[in-house]
């Protein structure tokens, strides 16, 4: 016994609610299928003070522009998870909440079917709606710590209060890694990080936030084909910088004059010490030249349209590493915890539909794969850079909505006019 829709989404965040919605604009029968709830990425998987590094205007789902009375702020977790909710009781979605999806494939017939927890089901198309971010990844040099210390990947951290007592080192400075070491920072908490290649960004600059210049400038609608770095934008690690608070920079030398503790990339563990890389001057370096980068993109913006805008000075680093330490000794340090801010592993084996390259990533075109009727939505670049966020996937959901209506309209032998959910065979 299966049930069956012309179209099934696999995942019920952002991308597949934004795809719900533009395939529900046009009248195509389908479902949303959600291992959790809405919201659950953002409710479960962030910690108490996070928010959103963009401003709350880039919220712009397809038909749910951001509602609130703060378009230059930005939105702390539960308003997140507010917002999507929102969005979804705004047009009703045919979601299934706490539908474990275990496979998907395709059969001889040319239909997808879908092994689920509560049934098998089948669609003429499928669409992929899972992000990329999906496995913590924890190096294996874990291992080497003592038992005695405390380990967490940055995705299970919620606050200061629930970590033992003493230091923590954090490794890794993406966003995720620099905001929850500020979090800590800000508690009183003796924070020891390792400081990789993340780039920083500024915030504000010459009176507007980056990322409103940005937007001006049309940096979020170049597209993946025109992106100087191609595909391999994909795998690049987000620019650290934070909305907490109104938003502000994050930089790192303003924390190491405060008392954290800087240190290059971790090396090894040995016997419970440390050993570092000798590249923290090389790393802070490398950082502090991508956010003058960008302030230069923008400055020959401001004169290029010749707009009045406020001077600022090149930026001056605060504190300089000097003779930093090459190792550390766990204990003499006090450090209980460690907190693995090492990024994701993608996981797509549960689908076994040949469009993955050798590295195991989907391959596509603006989320359409060689597979006629698999469809992926809401990948890092999938298109643009607003692919995986708030801002830009609703453009990606109205170009698959709209390829599925055409190729729907052009088959004759799958028609959309039918009815919500039929059991085959009956």
């Amino acid at each position: 016994m299966s049930y069956h829709y012309p179209v099934i989404i696999v995942g019920g965040g952002q991308a597949g609610l934004s795809a719900s919605y533009c395939l529900k604009q046009r009248g195509i029968e389908h479902i949303v299928l959600e291992k959790h709830t809405i919201g659950h990425e953002w409710r479960s998987r962030r910690w108490d003070t996070f928010c959103l590094v963009t401003p709350n205007w880039q919220c712009q789902l397809p038909g749910y522009p951001y509602p609130g009375n703060d378009p230059y702020g930005f939105m702390p977790k539960d308003e997140i998870v507010k917002y999507l909710e929102g969005y979804a009781a705004s047009f009703n979605p045919p979601i299934k909440e706490g539908v474990t999806v275990t496979k998907v494939s395709q059969m001889e017939t040319g239909l997808f079917a879908v092994s689920t927890s509560i049934g098998e089901y089948t669609g003429d198309r499928v669409i992929i709606a899972v992000s990329g971010y999906h496995t913590p990844k924890i190096p294996r040099l874990a291992e080497r710590l003592p038992d005695a210390i405390y380990q967490i990947h940055s995705s299970t951290y919620k606050n200061p209060e629930s970590l033992p007592a003493g230091s923590v080192l954090v490794v890794g400075t993406g966003q995720s890694g620099c905001q929850i070491a500020e979090d800590l920072h800000l508690a009183g908490t003796q924070v020891h990080m390792c400081v990789g290649g993340a780039p920083r960004s500024p915030r504000l600059y010459r009176g507007k936030d980056a990322v409103e210049w940005l937007d001006k400038m049309g940096y979020y609608d170049i597209s993946i084909d025109e992106h100087p770095k191609k595909e391999t934008a994909r795998s690049n690690t987000n620019h650290y910088l934070t909305g907490r608070d109104g938003g502000r920079e994050i930089d790192l030398r303003k924390f190491a004059l405060s008392g954290m503790k800087l240190h290059g990339r971790l090396r090894s563990i040995n016997d419970g010490k440390l050993e570092f890389q000798d590249d923290l001057q090389h790393n802070l370096d490398r950082a502090d030249t991508v956010a003058e980068n960008i302030k230069q993109n923008i400055d020959r913006f401001i004169e290029k349209e010749q707009i009045a805008a406020p001077i600022e000075q090149p930026y001056q680093p605060i504190w300089q590493p000097e003779n930093s330490e090459l190792s550390l000794d766990l204990a003499a340090a006090n450090i209980q915890t460690v907190i693995w801010s090492t990024g994701f592993q993608t996981d797509f084996s549960w689908i076994d539909i040949p469009v993955f390259n050798g590295s195991g990533y989907p391959s596509h075109d603006r989320g359409i794969t060689s597979v006629s009727g698999c469809y992926f939505i809401g990948l890092p670049w999938l298109y643009t850079w607003g692919s995986a966020r708030f801002s830009g996937v609703a453009r990606d959901a109205s170009y698959i909505a709209e390829h599925i209506t055409l190729r729907g309209r052009a088959s004759a032998s799958s028609p959309w006019s039918v009815v919500n959910e039929f059991l085959l065979g009956s």
